[in-house]
């Protein structure tokens, strides 16, 4: 969770809380939760929820996921 904030603050985002970063136009909701891989392994999954005006929301969803799949999330 702490990567995709900085990934939102990188891309002009303000962390307003931990779970929580907001930028001109839009805001993300972070989540996180353990999910199992493996009878022994699991991993964290994080889910990113945007809010805000469509027109700006394309390119920042666009740009995020361009670093988060560079990350290997």
């Amino acid at each position: 969770m702490r990567l995709a904030g900085q990934y939102l603050e990188n891309l002009g985002g303000e962390r307003v809380a931990e779970d929580r970063v907001e930028g001109d136009g839009w805001a993300a909701s972070l989540s996180a939760q353990k999910v199992p891989i493996g009878p022994t392994i699991e991993l964290t999954e994080v889910t990113v929820t945007f809010e805000g005006d469509p027109s700006i929301l394309d390119d920042l969803i666009d740009r995020f996921s361009q670093k988060a799949m560079r990350a290997g999330g």
